[in-house]
């Protein structure tokens, strides 16, 4: 298998491979579900394209709480099926498919009632472990705690000593949401699917009844394809009615919206060597450190506005602000706010409005012949999302088809990934790199960090890091946009890095920079950086222009402020 890198020529040679030779299965839709869906398709042997109208996890993808978790709350709901089927996939992710990605990740849950709570949360947390045990994949996360209040607040003495009487410390894990999804679709790539970012599906063929292909605009260029594929996927979440709506079809069921925020803060603002779990009103509240940083989130509120840039009204960052503080010793103000995102879930509508009540199983539907549809579920689920989209699909292929295989495809970087890290102080010293660089690179790369370092060794300027974002050296500008399919500076700031949440400048101040290390990879003239540059920075301050407003609506109007695409 070779290691796929995604330049501009791989991109503009895999549309026009799409649009020479039928494909088995076109997936539409790059999120976490569509880049499964590649996946499991092309290691099954089907001919397979992927198509994304904007970047690769632009949506909800890269916008979650980054946790692969099982849901501990819906043991409550009594949905044990679901929690155990994201147990095992936490499970897979951690020992198996992605160690290089995902990591482990302690929780602290403040009990505020003596005796009861301590029963009733500890028997939930006691299963979940056990669950998770009894996958076959869970054994490699310490197991729960019970903490008194004296040792709680040793583990997180930014707790106010009336907020709790004791404790509960359990593991989840956690990743690079955006990133996962970039190594999903470069592991697809690597097993000979065609994909392409910037490739909107403006509309479907159809030879009578049946979807035969499908019509994509080449967003950079403005040409357009026709690409023919046996079987289609629409994995599109919570655009999923409006990709249907191109054909006709609504669908055998309805995706709705929920928005949720987080914020991100440093981390010499909260004194915790632990996450935290709160119970909220409405839902909970996590307190999840992200390296430098924590993050902390979320709301559920529906969301019926601009789904493409969905914005955090000043509402939205008070409501998180109030609830944390709640229990810190310590109040967190705005001025402690680095960074704050905005995404949607696509839930599938049930009975209830409350929309922390939809569905969060997944549904796959056949509601044409040539077309599935895949919808709903969780980030740490999409992987039997895929495979159950690509059971539908091979329905309607003429011929026989192996069964999954991905619970034994590891994504790249993963193979050799253990050995790299137990040598990470020889790779230092060889690269002339502090040993913490090496493991930054690791836990971001994998194995393909020695094609990171191949680039600092062709040019040591580029192991210089950022000025303003230093978490982040200079060669992972460029090898985003030479490996990584980076079409535009905010793909590398907002999804690649996440130097747009990380900094209190929202990644303004090393716009020029990136797009300057990027401008000789994409061909890029000094007008088209300025370009590029001015287009970040007006994204950013419609985003903290929105932040001011009372209320989505007002918010959603400022946000939109802002131009969608770099003006060519």
């Amino acid at each position: 298998m070779r290691t796929a890198t995604l330049g501009p020529a791989e991109r503009a040679e895999a549309l026009a491979q799409m649009a020479e030779h039928e494909l088995d299965v076109l997936v539409v839709g790059a999120g976490v579900v569509g880049a499964g869906t590649a996946l499991d398709a092309v290691t099954r042997g089907l001919s397979t394209g992927l198509v994304e109208a904007r970047d690769w996890a632009s949506g909800t993808s890269s916008r979650s709480s980054k946790l692969i978790h099982g849901g501990l709350r819906y043991l409550e709901m009594l949905d044990f099926a679901l929690v155990r089927e994201a147990l095992k996939e936490r499970g897979l992710l951690l020992e198996r498919l992605a160690p290089h990605l995902v990591k482990p990740v302690p929780f602290l849950y403040p009990l505020q009632h003596k005796g009861w709570e301590r029963l009733y949360a500890g028997s939930g947390v006691a299963l979940y472990d056990a669950m998770s045990v009894s996958s076959g994949h869970g054994r490699g996360l310490p197991v729960h705690r019970h903490l008194s209040r004296r040792r709680a607040l040793r583990v997180a003495p930014c707790l106010r000593k009336d907020a709790l009487v004791g404790a509960l410390q359990y593991y989840d894990a956690q990743m690079d949401d955006a990133r996962f999804v970039t190594t999903l679709v470069r592991t697809a790539a690597s097993y000979g699917a065609q994909v392409a970012s910037r490739a909107r599906v403006v509309g479907f063929l159809r030879e009578g009844e049946r979807v035969v292909g499908a019509r994509v605009r080449d967003v950079e260029t403005g040409g357009e394809y026709e690409i023919r594929a046996r079987q289609i996927v629409n994995a599109t979440g919570v655009w999923t009615d409006d990709t249907q709506a191109l054909i006709g079809e609504r669908g055998q069921f309805h995706v709705r919206a929920s928005k949720g925020i987080h914020l991100v803060v440093p981390k010499d603002r909260i004194h915790s060597t632990t996450g935290l779990i709160l119970r909220t009103e409405k839902s909970v509240l996590f307190v999840i450190p992200w390296g430098r940083h924590w993050i902390i989130g979320t709301t559920d509120t529906d969301w019926d506005l601009d789904k493409a840039h969905p914005a955090a009204s000043s509402a939205d960052i008070d409501y998180l602000l109030e609830h944390v503080n709640g229990v810190l010793a310590t109040p967190l103000t705005r001025d402690d706010v680095e960074g704050v995102y905005a995404g949607l879930r696509p839930l599938l509508a049930g009975e209830s409005d409350a929309t922390s009540k939809l569905s969060r199983e997944h549904t796959v539907a056949h509601p044409v012949p040539g077309l599935v549809v895949v919808a709903g579920g969780k980030y740490t689920t999409y992987r039997v999302m895929a495979k159950d989209a690509v059971d539908e699909a091979v329905h309607g292929l003429d011929k026989r088809v192996a069964a999954c295989v991905t619970e034994d495809v590891p994504l790249l970087g993963a193979e050799g990934y253990k050995a790299l890290w137990n040598a990470r102080a020889g790779i230092a010293a060889r690269a002339g790199l502090h040993v913490a660089r090496i493991e930054h690179l690791l836990n971001r790369y994998g194995s393909l960090t020695e094609e990171v370092l191949a680039l600092v060794a062709a040019d040591p300027s580029l192991g210089a890091p950022l000025p303003a974002a230093e978490d982040y050296l200079r060669a992972e500008i460029v090898y985003a946009a030479s490996h990584e399919g980076a079409c535009h500076l905010d793909d590398v700031l907002t999804r690649r890095t996440r130097i747009s949440i990380e900094t209190f400048d929202r990644g303004t101040l090393s716009a020029r920079e990136c797009a300057e290390l990027m401008a000789p990879v994409l061909g890029w003239d000094a007008g088209h950086v300025d370009k590029e540059v001015e287009h970040y920075e007006k994204r950013v301050q419609a985003e903290r222009e929105s932040q001011r407003q009372p209320d989505d609506l007002t918010a959603d109007a400022a946000r939109l402020g802002a131009p969608d695409i770099v003006p060519i």
